[in-house]
């Protein structure tokens, strides 16, 4: 893969200079066409993307079955009130039932309205005054302010107190913990069956089935957040599916859509009366551009056999890149799980990721020291060695 320069066009850096909200640190590219797991800048730069749309792009840029059912879509019917019925949202529900755990489906826009909503479910769901959920150090659910409250990192929390109250935090992995913060104001236990912008952190086999053992015992909704680990991007179709264990509610985003906003909430038919009409609503979600993408992205994965393509990439990333555990003085962890990649690093990892962009290759740092890898599940094997050899030749020159 050649070096690169990054630059842009100025008139568009002008562009948001004046008129953008300076929220997001961008680098200086202008991203203008996709296609697989490839990208292109306005300067005509092509660039190997291995964390396309911060991981909502699972099936790779502009993929042909869900561009052709967005298109499709748009010249029929774009958006109508959640007051009327569609085929498509109902088909959808349907889809996502089928390869869950037979549940109902609330739909809306993001992870963190996702998150929202089960908050909602799990206090309206506890008649009792019960309304403390427990959440994880490390863990992530959101911007809004019921998700930033429920997200353990204290970086998130500065500045913007006071927070939504009744949330308490455990360690990651900790069973004991959990079980000394249940009290009778308890309602519910929210985690991630793998922490994402944590850090691709996979926590001890006991821990999830130990999760649902307390919750059963204590009478608490056990919801699992799989914004990022859903959808087919562990090799399974929802991460849980690994544990042997299923959770009361499930939150959905990112991969959802095919990298259309779309969220949903899954939850057992026994519970979702408790999100009653008035209680709870989405404008734009489940419209009928998100549920065609939706339907095109389950069938896309379906008749692709795309999640044993997961786990074949994931385990093809780990022969890669092991061994730098061993051989680079800057990587001491390597954390896999399908496609969700983790490379725990011993230094800060903005300049590996800048060095990366300069050789063509887009990658994400989490944590300041974790090379987070989200690549697409259309991800071929020249690609992936492609990828993964500029990887280990910045890690190479950067240790030198």
């Amino acid at each position: 893969m050649s070096t690169t320069t990054t630059s842009m066009n100025p008139e568009t850096a002008e562009l948001f200079a004046k008129y953008v909200v300076p929220n997001y640190t961008r680098f200086p590219v202008a991203l203008v066409r996709g296609e697989g797991s490839y990208v292109w800048d306005d300067q005509g730069r092509r660039y190997l993307d291995f964390f396309p749309g911060w991981g909502c792009n699972l099936l790779g840029h502009c993929p042909p079955r869900v561009v052709e059912a967005i298109q499709r879509q748009a010249a029929e019917l774009i958006h109508v009130p959640n007051t009327w019925h569609t085929e498509a949202q109902g088909r959808w529900a349907q889809m996502l039932s089928e390869r869950s755990f037979g549940g109902k489906a609330f739909f809306c826009n993001s992870g963190a309205e996702a998150n929202e909503a089960a908050i909602k479910l799990a206090r309206l769901h506890s008649t009792d005054k019960r309304y403390k959920i427990i959440t994880f150090r490390g863990g992530f659910h959101g911007r809004t302010y019921g998700a930033t409250s429920a997200t353990a990192q204290p970086k998130y929390h500065e500045g913007i107190g006071p927070l939504l109250a009744g949330f308490t935090y455990a360690p990651f992995g900790d069973l004991d913990a959990v079980a000394q913060l249940i009290d009778d104001e308890t309602c519910a236990i929210l985690v991630e069956p793998i922490q994402g912008e944590g850090g691709i952190q996979i926590p001890p086999r006991e821990f999830l089935p130990g999760l649902r053992k307390l919750a059963d015992e204590n009478e608490l909704l056990l919801i699992f957040d799989e914004v990022q680990s859903g959808c087919g991007r562990t090799g399974k179709w929802f991460a849980y599916e690994h544990t042997g264990i299923t959770p009361d509610v499930m939150t959905l985003a990112k991969s959802l859509c095919g990298g259309i906003a779309g969220a949903a909430l899954l939850t057992t038919p026994e519970l979702a009366p408790s999100l009653r009409p008035g209680m709870h609503a989405a404008t734009f979600g489940g419209n009928s551009i998100a549920a065609r993408a939706g339907i095109a992205t389950i069938e896309t994965i379906e008749q692709d056999g795309l999640l044993n393509r997961a786990t074949q990439l994931g385990e093809a990333f780990r022969q890669r890149l092991q061994p730098l555990v061993d051989s680079s003085p800057i990587v001491n962890e390597l954390r896999v799980c399908g496609l969700m990649i983790g490379v725990q690093l011993t230094v800060d990892g903005a300049p590996i990721v800048q060095q990366c962009l300069d050789r063509g290759l887009l990658v994400n740092c989490t944590q300041q020291t974790v090379i987070r890898l989200l690549p697409a599940i259309t991800l071929t094997d020249r690609q992936l060695d492609e990828g993964c050899d500029t990887l280990i030749e910045v890690f190479e020159k950067y240790s030198a």
